[in-house]
């Protein structure tokens, strides 16, 4: 098993570094893309993850109960609109520039990989996976049978699935909008339906699902 998680990490550590995306989330805009090698190509919304918590944000926070781990929080919009209600968060993150932004909006976060020793490993009330994180390392049953560790038991995943029903295991790199690039690393998509049976087969319950400003969520519930 360590030997897995190490190979994880090191395919986990390839992007988000010093490539287009760190230029993006100094910048605070794209445009910036998730690229395939057959040329499919998915924007990703810098601005929106550099700006402050917009209103399906907050819908979303209103629902945390803390301690709040936001996992591959990004330039740390959500850790900070939490920090500034009082509720205790930590984000977690692989990019330099992205930990960098997040410290500068006043959240706390640490330079690391979900698969990574955390703190207060099953202790966390709830977790966060938005922005299309349900991707991360490639391999979603991998990702929420991890999270389940960190969650405590009763607490809580909330999570965004794709804005449609897919099913995807991807080898994607990361693009700007003339052609400059990083290295290919594994990401997964799934929408509303394929989060489901993951959950599932992960132990997870389901709770709550909603959508806003056509973004999908859906509340997991670590069984007690």
């Amino acid at each position: 098993m360590r030997d897995q998680l190490t190979a994880r990490r090191v395919a986990l550590l390839r992007p988000w570094v010093d490539d287009p995306y760190a230029r993006a989330v100094r910048a605070g805009r794209g445009p910036l893309f998730l690229r395939r090698s057959d040329g499919w190509m998915l924007p990703l919304d810098v601005e929106r993850w550099c700006a402050e918590a917009d209103g399906a944000d907050t819908a979303l926070l209103r629902r945390c109960r803390g301690p709040v781990l936001d996992i591959g929080c990004g330039p740390g919009r959500l850790v900070a609109a939490l920090a500034a209600r009082g509720v205790p968060a930590l984000g977690v993150d692989l990019s330099p520039a992205a930990v960098r932004r997040t410290r500068r909006t006043g959240g706390a976060v640490l330079r690391r990989s979900v698969f990574d020793r955390l703190p207060r490993e099953g202790h966390w009330s709830t977790a966060l996976l938005v922005d299309g994180n349900l991707g991360i390392g490639g391999d979603p049953l991998a990702l929420l049978a991890r999270i389940r560790q960190l969650v405590a038991p009763g607490g809580r995943l909330l999570v965004e699935a794709a804005a449609h029903e897919v099913d995807e295991r991807l080898t994607v790199r990361v693009e700007d909008a003339v052609g400059r690039h990083g290295g290919e690393f594994p990401w997964a998509r799934l929408g509303s339906a394929a989060l489901r049976d993951v959950a599932t087969r992960t132990g997870w319950l389901s709770g709550e699902r909603w959508t806003d400003d056509g973004r999908p969520f859906a509340e997991l519930i670590r069984p007690a």
